[in-house]
């Protein structure tokens, strides 16, 4: 998805050059030519700087990452029948700055239009998201290999990823690309003593906090997932996963 979409742009210099056309002004006429000149630049010039209004049309870019940048680092442990059920998909969120981001997301194919309903729910209560950036991304790295720490320390939203489950051996639902971790640092895990990432707090009144009144949980758990937040032996305020029927 580009940068930019097509759009319309109104400069007010033109209703001045008209205006001063018929009053029959050259001056003025030349001024207005002028200033839109001016104008028509600078226009070009934020375009070819990539910066975007922040709006639903002209999302201001988080990740734009191709399949093979998604998948690149992938654990060499992950079987073919999980990798090809993947799929890298474009999604579109309030930040911090109060405008319209666009992240990306690896998620199982089965459950994308479910990941869709609950950001468009999002949007509509304009819940923060600090970022959503696939986990392979360089930032996310750690000795070439793709590190939840990484991710959840700069509370980043992510959703497949092939590992186990803390503090256990078998495969989490991350690994089948049916899990997603919103904002983890403002919505940790917390086991006993355990906080992941380190230091995090769980304050509901925060932006971007995850509670059981939120339009993306209400979305999620009508649609048959689970909410971390809810487990008696832990809470993940940050997971949500569809686990395969068995």
């Amino acid at each position: 998805m580009p940068h930019y979409r097509g759009c319309t742009v109104y400069f007010p210099a033109l209703a001045i050059m008209v205006l001063a056309g018929f009053a029959g002004s050259p001056a003025a006429v030349q001024a207005a030519q002028v200033t839109q000149a001016a104008q028509v630049n600078q226009a070009g010039e934020a375009k070819q700087a990539g910066e975007a209004r922040g709006t639903l049309d002209d999302p201001i870019i988080d990740s734009e990452m191709t399949e093979a940048e998604a998948f690149e680092g992938l654990d060499p442990r992950c079987p073919e029948a999980i990798r090809s059920r993947q799929a890298l998909i474009e999604v579109l969120y309030y930040s911090g700055d109060g405008k319209i981001h666009q992240g990306q997301l690896v998620i199982d194919r089965d459950l994308v239009r479910d990941i869709q309903a609950a950001f468009a729910a999002a949007r509509e209560e304009k819940f923060p998201f600090t970022s959503v950036i696939p986990i392979s991304h360089p930032k996310f790295r750690k000795n070439g290999r793709w590190d939840d720490g990484l991710s959840m320390a700069a509370n980043n939203t992510s959703a497949f990823n092939y590992r186990e489950i803390t503090g256990g051996k078998r495969l989490s639902n991350h690994a089948y690309g049916r899990a997603i971790d919103i904002n983890p640092a403002t919505n940790p895990y917390i086991r006993g003593t355990l906080v992941l990432p380190p230091g995090a707090t769980y304050d509901p009144d925060a932006p971007g906090a995850v509670t059981a009144d939120s339009a993306i949980t209400m979305t999620l758990v009508e649609l048959g997932w689970n909410w971390g937040g809810t487990w008696d032996d832990r809470k993940d305020y940050q997971h949500f996963e569809k686990p395969l029927e068995r």
